[in-house]
């Protein structure tokens, strides 16, 4: 049976609200739609997944996504969600920004075949446009008294909002009246705090173009904590662009998700088939010590961000971490170049020359952190606890050969159970 595009999204958990008549309007495919991602930032997080995977399901169920990317409206910021005025960027800021996200989305959706995407900025239209035409032409549609009344800026009211971001509302309606006129779009898709900008870019097209839109809402993600998904336990964002989020640390924080929140992620975030995930949920009941469910979760996002390769890197470099039983002798460079940014890590010179060389352990334990003080080192060697790459040292082993190095270059050292360090030879001088 063919599902519609809601049908999928309230099926997976992503549906939130919808404005009347949407189901009837999109229930035979071939509309187009658009979400929009303001440019504040050099690079998505993984909150904005949840739009982001919006727009691939409306695309698989044949209708025609447009992502916009807010070169615009990201000088001035969606007051949505917020407690206080943003800081302003540059133009030059917003539009280093605009063209990182425009790389990112599309990783996601297809912008080729018969359904193919559409990327837009609305820099393009915002930037050039005078004030007074803006006023004349957009905001005589709207009410003060019912802008008042929304969410996003009702919130702000006790503390003050400023008139730029009290415009931000007109200025998403305008890119839906825009877009309805450029591209055929009859349809935004956002998070449910956008749903009172969503509803005047629908009121908009009706009294400036005699149209009909609809609105579709998902849901803001939180854990089954109550803390807000996409923040580490740091508090910091776990961002899409692997410079800022390494793709280990990217694989860590779903394969680590709790396990009254896999199902629902899995549902959310995979392109997963229901009878797969369906499969992942009883495993996880049956057996929740092997974590598959999240386990397929990781693998699932992480191959669509970072790709196949970094997502194989990151579930190695994991398992040799997390699993002391692991063998590290088959693990390929790419995976230890990972770990080198992730682990404790020190560069060092060999002991010795030749073929009499090798690692000094006692130094080595010492230079990455993992001990204090030789002393302590030389006590955890005496006492057995201490192994280099998967090998067990006796407490007379102070080096290790050279040519026991992974590659040529590395060691991974294990103090106890989960305290692992990374080692590479410094080059000869």
């Amino acid at each position: 049976m063919t599902r519609t595009f809601l049908d999928e999204l309230a099926w997976r958990g992503l549906l939130q609200q919808q404005t009347e008549g949407a189901a009837a309007a999109l229930s035979t495919g071939g509309a187009t739609g658009y979400c929009g991602f303001d440019a504040t930032a050099p690079s998505l997080h993984i909150g904005h997944l949840v739009p982001i995977t919006g727009l691939v399901h409306l695309q698989r169920s044949g209708n025609r996504p447009v992502a916009l990317v807010g070169g615009g409206t990201g000088m001035i910021g969606d007051p949505s969600g917020r407690s206080s005025e943003r800081t302003l960027q540059t133009l030059e800021q917003v539009a280093e920004n605009a063209e990182s996200i425009r790389e990112q989305l599309s990783r996601f959706i297809e912008f080729s075949g018969h359904h193919a995407a559409r990327l837009v900025n609305n820099a393009d239209w915002l930037v050039p446009m005078r004030v007074v035409d803006f006023l004349r032409d957009v905001g005589k549609h709207f009410s003060v008294n019912v802008m008042l009344a929304k969410d996003s800026v009702k919130s702000r009211l006790e503390d003050g909002i400023s008139y730029t971001e009290f415009s931000y509302m007109l200025l998403q309606a305008y890119d839906f009246l825009e877009l309805y006129r450029r591209e055929g779009v009859t349809l935004q898709l956002g998070g449910s705090d956008q749903w009172g900008n969503i509803t005047a870019g629908t009121e908009l097209i009706r009294r400036a173009a005699g149209g009909e839109a609809h609105g579709v809402t998902m849901p803001l993600v939180t854990g089954a904590d109550g803390k807000k998904f996409g923040k580490t336990a740091e508090g910091t964002s776990v961002w899409l662009d692997a410079a800022r989020t390494s793709p280990y640390r990217f694989y860590q924080y779903f394969v680590n998700v709790d396990d009254r929140d896999a199902g629902r992620y899995l549902r959310m975030f995979t392109l997963l088939e229901r009878d797969a995930i369906v499969a992942l949920e009883e495993a996880l009941t049956a057996r929740p010590e092997r974590r598959e469910a999240q386990g397929a979760l990781a693998e699932d996002v992480t191959t669509r961000v970072h790709g196949a390769a970094a997502a194989a890197a990151a579930r190695e470099a994991a398992r040799i971490v997390f699993d002391r039983r692991a063998d590290p002798r088959a693990l390929e460079r790419p995976v230890l170049e990972m770990l080198r940014g992730e682990l404790p890590f020190a560069r060092m010179a060999a002991t010795g020359d030749g073929a009499g060389g090798g690692l000094a352990v006692i130094d080595a334990l010492v230079a990455t952190g993992l001990l204090a003080s030789r002393g302590e080192a030389r006590r955890q060697l005496q006492q057995g606890a201490v192994t280099v790459n998967g090998r067990k040292l006796s407490a007379e082993e102070s080096a290790v050969p050279l040519d026991e190095a992974l590659h040529g270059a590395f060691f991974l050292v294990r103090k106890g159970g989960r305290d692992v360090a990374l080692v590479e030879l410094a080059p000869p001088a």
